[in-house]
């Protein structure tokens, strides 16, 4: 079992995985950004709210059309091995922990900022 994070990346699905990252980083850079330039106008702060929220939702889809794919797949065969099943489950379930790890992140960020302007 490998748990590099770019072996992870490209388990969970491409497209959802980078996705989330690059959200996250995005995040990152407005959470610094609003840090050591300020956000007096608060729009830095709404946009890491949205930011974040897309973050988790957009995981939660993976997992989706992820478990959607696999019962598809697991229909049409005669049988199936547990070792298959708990595999496929597995690949389902990185997107949105990663989604909630991005999210509690940028939450965290948040809660700086709001700490910080009081």
């Amino acid at each position: 079992m490998k748990l590099l994070p770019l072996n992870l990346l490209s388990d969970g699905g491409p497209l959802f995985m980078y996705t989330i990252l690059i959200t996250l980083l995005i995040c990152i850079t407005l959470i610094l950004k609003a840090f050591l330039k300020g956000d007096a106008n608060g729009k830095a702060l709404k946009l890491i709210k949205s930011i974040s929220l897309f973050t988790l939702v957009w995981g939660f889809l993976g997992m989706m059309i992820g478990l959607i794919g696999a019962f598809d797949a697991i229909s049409i065969t005669e049988g199936i091995s547990y070792k298959i099943l708990a595999a496929g489950l597995k690949i389902a379930l990185l997107s949105p922990a990663f989604g909630m790890v991005a999210f509690l992140i940028a939450r965290l960020g948040i809660i700086g900022l709001i700490l910080k302007e009081k």
